[in-house]
């Protein structure tokens, strides 16, 4: 079970991508975050931009064009 969940349904890139950013910058090292997008983008753009940060990808999944990915924040 996550720390926090993102809810970024509906919205489009670069946006999930932008509030998942800022959300991990607002939590503290070991938590996770949950996030939920819509964005087909979004399945490209998180986990390429948790490669080159300090957070971990721990899931990543897609169910009917939901995307649903849950990141351990790093320090």
């Amino acid at each position: 079970m996550a720390d926090r969940t993102l809810d970024a349904s509906g919205l489009r890139c670069p946006m999930p991508l932008l509030k998942t950013k800022l959300e991990l910058n607002s939590m503290s090292p070991g938590q996770e975050l949950e996030v939920i997008a819509t964005d087909a983008g979004s399945a490209r753009d998180i986990p390429a931009f948790l490669k080159l940060s300090s957070h971990t990808l721990v899931t990543e999944s897609e169910l009917n064009g939901e995307y649903r990915f849950v990141i351990k924040c790093g320090g």
